[in-house]
């Protein structure tokens, strides 16, 4: 079966929430996580839904009826026109996590479990990836790449000794999914702490916001509307994996189904002129706009 793949870098422009509804713990409405390590993530249905609803912007709808592109890249939506898709859409996973630090105004955190993860991914979608993994830092300790100085960095309230190490294939790998960020920037921001420091932070250093609502008539809170919201802070850098294969119309010749090729075409028409793509809820007061990144197999 002829297969396109590509590899997306999702960069957080605002806050995000991807919730997975309301929850009986502190926070009402948490974000998604995944089930076995607790990393924030946003699930592949979230993704791809998020990619139909740019698409059907994109290609109207013909005389009432979804335009065909979209029908054959995404499936059949009616009794009369049931398919599967074209294009399968992975889980958006966290590479770099900002946490807050007293050294600067932030610090792109990420470890090697994370950082092993992503190069397995990128083999899998046919994306050879050359950077060196580093080894796994002690409890207290952080790297930062070569030519930074100092001595300590605090992250939250934690205090992390500093070792400089040659991060500069890393820094090339991970530059092409994030859009507009200056090679500099990631030189200055970049660290790598050990794996369960990084367990620690993504789940106790992402930002909890407290929500109200306000009665018109005495300007004071409705009973019960306080609400405690998770959210993935701007700055977060996630990537996901496309593939794409030959439409799937149960009716169509093959001369005139929509080959892998021109699938994942069809996506990367979506971001062209827009490079914008709104993931989760809340998209009227801001939230979930990401800066969209390729990086195909011929990149």
């Amino acid at each position: 079966m002829t297969q396109q793949q590509s590899l997306i870098g999702l960069f957080a422009q605002t806050s995000i929430h991807a919730g997975t509804g309301q929850n009986n713990g502190i926070i009402d409405l948490p974000i998604q996580r995944e089930g076995h390590n607790g990393w924030p993530c946003i699930f592949g249905s979230a993704v791809k839904g998020a990619l139909r609803a740019r698409a059907e912007s994109t290609y109207p709808s013909e005389n009432g009826k979804t335009h065909t592109s979209v029908l054959k890249v995404f499936g059949g939506d009616t009794a009369e026109n049931q398919h599967a898709g074209a294009l399968a859409v992975s889980d958006a996973r966290l590479l770099l996590l900002p946490v807050r630090s007293l050294n600067s105004q932030f610090k792109w955190v990420t470890c090697p479990a994370a950082l092993k993860r992503f190069k397995q991914d990128s083999i899998r979608f046919g994306i050879k990836q050359d950077f060196k993994m580093p080894e796994n830092p002690k409890n207290d300790q952080a790297f930062v790449t070569s030519g930074v100085s100092t001595e300590a960095i605090f992250l939250e309230e934690y205090r992390f000794n500093i070792e400089n190490q040659d991060l500069l294939g890393l820094i090339d790998a991970l530059l092409p999914l994030m859009n507009e960020v200056e090679s500099s920037d990631l030189e200055q921001q970049l660290l790598i702490v050990n794996n369960d420091n990084f367990n620690h932070l993504v789940e106790h250093a992402t930002p909890v916001n407290a929500h109200i609502a306000i009665e018109s008539a005495t300007k004071m809170v409705k009973s019960g509307a306080l609400w405690y919201q998770e959210t993935l802070p701007p700055e977060t850098l996630l990537y996901i994996g496309l593939s794409a294969v030959n439409s799937r119309e149960p009716s169509a010749e093959d001369n005139i189904r929509l080959p892998a090729e021109a699938v994942m075409g069809c996506i990367n028409d979506l971001f062209k002129t827009n490079t914008w793509l709104q993931l989760g809820g809340h998209e009227t007061v801001g939230m979930g706009w990401c800066a969209v990144s390729f990086i195909s197999k011929e990149d």
